[in-house]
């Protein structure tokens, strides 16, 4: 059968109107992220697996991610392949014993997995749910631990990118320490942006991917532990792949993955964090993407826009909008028209009301921020939208 190739299929993809140095258009999404092009650059190399040079980035890797959480010489790094929801499934499996049992705080289709993935492999757990406009509550954690003693975890995500809202994550760790309880972390969405000290946030377990805001390509993801801990997480796994022990312990052996690595991405993350310590670092990082979140959020309510959350617990991550209620804008038609101009923005995953998110994450700045922001006013012209407030 004769096929069509990959190159006449990007060419019927015609490029935008505004576009990023390699002609796409730029990600204004949670992930993937529009990359760098030095990046981009790194993966054009072939490593063996066992090749030195490659073990040796690894290694350097491991602790690189270490640092940024400042947790030497008392934690490790174990990387996993796959998307983030790979390494979430990998913690909870190795780290909740099967006879152990998760409180799970959710306001988000995240949390909502981390259940789904409990369930698949009968881990016992409860959940504290609240909407997704809410952060999870403390207080209410107190309470849940100190009236069932059989909660042996407490599981959150950090950043909630259903609606982008920022989750307090040192109080609740301190609450889960205070009451003997292994704290886990889905820091996906948050981890090289938000503060996560391990001196000031006590965690079991703490995971997040290349993609997101370390700005690597897709993946890797990867667990951050006290050495103590994963050290007692033998035998907890029921399986192979995810068993972060058993990774661990073939990193420590020989510094390789026990399974073919995504040694293409993993280049990409070494030149990713380069380019994170040029930028200041996490805090660097965090104040580049707070302004683009600042003035996304200016301009979009200056059009009578609408944001779910106030600004208060709002993450410099994603934000979500009211979908207007004028009757001639068209979810479908306004991504289009912004992706021809030359940006890609995402479906809203909320279920308290009709949205849309624009990220301010990735290589973008505030160049891209306003370019976006005049490609949205140009869009509404077109459709005739005169009033873009919620119903």
């Amino acid at each position: 059968m004769n096929r069509e190739p990959l190159e006449s299929l990007m060419e019927k993809d015609q490029s935008p109107s505004a576009s990023s140095p390699t002609g796409d258009p730029w990600l204004l999404t949670p992930g993937p992220l529009t990359t760098s092009p030095a990046v981009k650059q790194a993966m054009l190399h072939d490593y063996g697996s066992r090749d030195r040079y490659f073990v040796q980035v690894n290694d350097h890797i491991r602790k690189r991610l270490v640092d940024l959480v400042g947790g030497e010489p008392n934690h490790v790094c174990i990387p996993l392949q796959g998307s983030g929801t790979f390494v979430v499934e990998a913690m909870l499996v190795s780290f909740v014993p099967r006879d152990g049992k998760i409180l799970l705080l959710i306001n988000g289709a995240y949390g909502q997995r981390m259940a789904r993935i409990c369930e698949y492999h009968n881990r016992s757990f409860e959940i504290d749910e609240y909407p997704e406009n809410q952060p999870v509550d403390a207080a209410v954690l107190d309470q849940r631990l100190k009236s069932d003693p059989a909660i042996t975890h407490v599981g959150v995500v950090y950043c909630e990118t259903t609606s982008g809202i920022q989750n307090p994550i040192q109080e609740l760790s301190v609450i889960a320490r205070r009451h003997g309880r292994g704290f886990l972390i889905d820091a996906m969405s948050a981890f090289g942006a938000l503060p996560l000290e391990a001196k000031e946030i006590n965690f079991d377990a703490v995971v997040a991917s290349s993609n997101k805001c370390l700005e690597g390509s897709p993946g890797i993801g990867f667990c951050i532990t006290p050495r103590d801990v994963i050290e007692h997480a033998r035998g907890h796994s029921d399986t192979l792949v995810l068993d972060l022990y058993d990774q661990w312990q073939a990193m420590e052996g020989n510094g390789q993955w026990r399974f073919t690595p995504p040694t293409h991405a993993i280049l990409a993350l070494a030149q990713a964090l380069d380019e994170l310590d040029a930028e200041g670092g996490v805090a660097g990082r965090s104040q580049r993407y707070r302004q683009n979140c600042d003035l996304l959020t200016r301009g979009m309510r200056e059009m009578g826009f609408q944001t779910l959350l106030p600004d208060a617990i709002q993450a410099p991550i994603i934000v979500t909008f009211h979908m207007p209620a004028d009757p001639n804008f068209y979810f479908d038609r306004f991504y289009d028209a912004l992706r021809h101009e030359g940006y890609v923005i995402y479906p809203g995953k909320l279920t308290v009301a009709d949205s849309f998110r624009i990220g301010c994450i990735g290589r973008i700045d505030v160049e891209q921020i306003n370019g976006a922001l005049a490609a949205v006013r140009t869009t509404l012209d077109k459709m005739g939208v005169s009033n873009c407030g919620p119903a």
